[in-house]
């Protein structure tokens, strides 16, 4: 017998990340009330996702085009390249309006208890990227992962193996976020913005 429609709908939903059964329910009820042309269109756009995205041959970011639009903008600065876990940092940091230097996305961070090293990353094509024959010279690598032991772990990586070619290996500043309390913050968090206080 086949699975209920609804039940089916439930449970393909729940699988995305950050989803649960009770917000996969709400989707689903919210979806079959939809008017049809609307949900065919969401269809076509998951189907089109899935199969016109692929990878930035350059800063492996998800694109519909190589090179991204980001790689082939020649008003960004070639010197700098921001090292980022997923695409979605390169969204976020792009949101700031404040750096415009290139990308380079690993698609994860070392995690040795759950099997990811450095050939689960893309970080052959990273070094690739910085000694490159004719290409112009990167001078300074930013390793913006998330402060994590993850995080912090692929960065010391990418600093040892970076640092003998001759480039700059610089890691995002960490610690108390603007308007927030100290009475709020980890200890671990206070630590950070001590150590990496600035001259006023």
């Amino acid at each position: 017998m086949a699975a209920d429609p609804i039940q089916r709908l439930v449970r393909e939903l729940a699988r995305l990340p950050g989803i649960g059964e009770k917000s996969a329910t709400r989707l689903a009820m919210h979806l079959v009330r939809s008017p049809k042309p609307q949900v065919r269109e969401l269809a076509q756009a998951l189907i089109d996702a899935t199969e016109q995205i692929g990878l930035c041959s350059t800063c492996m970011t998800l694109t519909a085009e190589d090179p991204c639009r980001l790689c082939a903008d020649t008003r960004r600065d070639n010197d700098v390249v921001c090292v980022v876990a997923q695409p979605s940092d390169v969204i976020a940091i792009e949101r700031g309006g404040h750096y415009r230097g290139r990308y380079h996305v690993l698609h994860g961070v070392l995690a040795p208890l759950d099997g990811i090293g450095p050939d689960d990353l893309r970080i052959a094509e990273l070094v690739r990227r910085l000694a490159p024959v004719g290409g112009p010279p990167v001078h300074e690598v930013i390793v913006a992962t998330a402060p994590t032991v993850e995080g912090e772990a692929t960065a010391m990586y990418l600093a040892r193996l970076i640092k003998p070619l001759g480039v700059r290996v610089t890691r995002i500043a960490t610690g108390l976020p603007v308007g927030g309390d100290l009475e709020y913050s980890d200890q671990a968090t206070i630590g950070r913005a001590l150590a990496g206080r600035t001259s006023l």
